[in-house]
């Protein structure tokens, strides 16, 4: 039969944003194959913790993992009956991760951490496995329920507003950890705002960057010998991040400060192509960091701590010289799960192993084989994120994309760079591995947003509006018609 004469097959389209015709399941044999490969490395590190805590032959906590490897089935069954043709690596990927902190957090002590329901406590290693439910949870249903991408395109400064509004909020009711004022508390549920903001910031980046982006690329504002954007459109931009970035700094959350900036930076080259951005941003940096280590006490002492830990090793300095320390016992293949963290007078040697030192663990227990693997990980997440946003319909989702895979590969390098003393420990978590349900949750809708990006029978992109045309052409009337 010719090319012309064989039947189409139409699909009804509903234009509502949610939902595209008839569901027909679809089999994701790369994503089933790759889950079976995570699930072993699993259970074969589960066999080691046992032999290792025990002496026995036996699986380490086997209901756990039991509940946990049943949520990946379901999620990927959920995943083959919504018959979504999306990408197949992330979410065992997310799963490989999550599994490495279940185990991590199973065989870290309970007491570390936990949560109390009335009469039901719940410790370290059972709050982190209810939060890895409940992000598969979240990253499942983003990638299946979300078929277009106007409820975000159409209300960037809404969600930007949001989630400024919600870090201010943090600022009068949050509660004091550490010299930092980051968690809102509600309840027995506490959470950091600022984990779901760099959701929000990517998507007005997004927004914003894609409908003025030939204005951005076409037009110059001479400033002496330097060619920037037009001012007057890139001044919201660098506005509302400047907002985002200034509410951060004086919480004292530089992590998160360190994270928007290269963020921002990042898609701001990718929307342009513009190297001089780059320079000046990193310019801006390093001016703003020594300000800011000038000014601010808290900054000033993490940097000391960076520069040299051992002048003050049993005070201010003492976590990052036991993570050193931690990676040094690790060698190139590790103690064996289960045989690290030796304990000094009783206790563990980092007391907050579990939030901002998971990868020092990693590293004791698992060599430099296990942190270059957990790495490999991050890295690809950004691949596909990056993959994804080369092959998006329109700009908007293509700098989406980018940016929501950036997120992750940006946060993974500072902590990993803080650990590891390449930088000064800004305390941001490591994702998907650091125990907190904030986190998790936020990571959780990276990975759901760009399963629903990826998916090649979405819902196609509004067609361009006039607004950026428009921006454009009164521009160049005002400069007499000239590009």
């Amino acid at each position: 039969m010719s090319a012309a004469a064989r039947p189409v097959r139409s699909e009804r389209v509903t234009r509502t944003g949610w939902g595209v015709g008839p569901i027909r399941p679809r089999w994701r044999r790369t994503e089933a194959t790759l889950l079976i490969v995570v699930v072993a490395a699993l259970m074969a590190g589960s066999l080691s913790l046992g032999m290792t805590r025990t002496g026995t032959f036996t699986l380490w906590q086997p209901a756990a993992l039991a509940v946990y490897v049943a949520a990946l089935g379901l999620a990927h069954l959920a995943q083959v009956l919504a018959g979504r043709r999306s990408d197949q690596i992330l979410l065992p990927t997310m799963a490989m991760l999550g599994g490495i902190s279940l185990l991590l957090m199973l065989r870290l002590p309970q007491g570390l951490a936990g949560l109390a329901f009335g009469k039901l406590t719940l410790g370290l290693g059972q709050v982190q496995l209810v939060w890895l439910l409940i992000g598969l949870a979240v990253a499942t249903t983003l990638g299946i329920v979300v078929r277009s991408d106007t409820w975000l395109r159409q209300y960037k400064y809404t969600w930007a507003a949001a989630g400024i509004a919600l870090l201010l909020l943090v600022f009068v009711l949050g509660v004091d950890t550490g010299g930092s004022k980051l968690t809102l508390k509600l309840g027995p549920i506490s959470g950091q705002p600022s984990e779901l903001l760099k959701v929000i910031l990517v998507v007005f980046l997004a927004g914003y960057l894609s409908e003025n982006r030939p204005l951005l690329i076409e037009q110059d504002t001479r400033i002496g010998p330097l060619r920037l954007p037009p001012v007057p459109y890139l001044a919201p931009m660098v506005a509302m991040w400047a907002i985002a970035l200034g509410v951060v700094v004086v919480q004292r959350d530089l992590g998160a400060a360190l994270l928007f900036f290269g963020v921002f930076l990042a898609l701001l080259y990718a929307a342009t192509g513009r190297v001089s951005l780059v320079v000046i941003g990193l310019i801006l940096f390093f001016v703003g960091s020594a300000f800011m280590a000038t000014v601010f006490d808290h900054v000033r002492t993490r940097v000391d701590i960076w520069l040299d830990p051992f002048a003050d090793p049993l005070g201010a300095g003492f976590q990052i010289i036991q993570a050193l320390h931690a990676f040094a016992r690790g060698g190139l293949v590790g103690v064996g799960l289960g045989n690290g963290l030796p304990l000094i007078d009783g206790r563990i040697p980092i007391p907050k192993v579990h939030t901002d030192f998971p990868l020092a663990a990693i590293g004791e227990e698992l060599g430099l084989i296990g942190v270059v693997g957990v790495l490999g990980l991050y890295l690809v997440i950004v691949e596909r994120g990056l993959r994804i946003g080369a092959a998006a319909a329109d700009d908007f989702r293509a700098i989406l994309a980018t940016g929501l895979a950036l997120v992750v590969g940006f946060q993974a390098f500072i902590i990993a760079a803080g650990n590891l003393k390449v930088l000064p420990l800004t305390g941001v978590t490591l994702p998907f591995i650091s125990y907190g349900g904030s986190s998790m949750v936020a990571n959780a809708v990276v990975i759901g947003l760009l399963l629903a990006l990826s998916d090649r029978g979405v819902e196609p992109p509004p067609p361009p509006t006039a607004i950026a045309a428009g921006r454009l052409g009164r521009w160049r009337r005002g400069r007499g018609g000239a590009d």
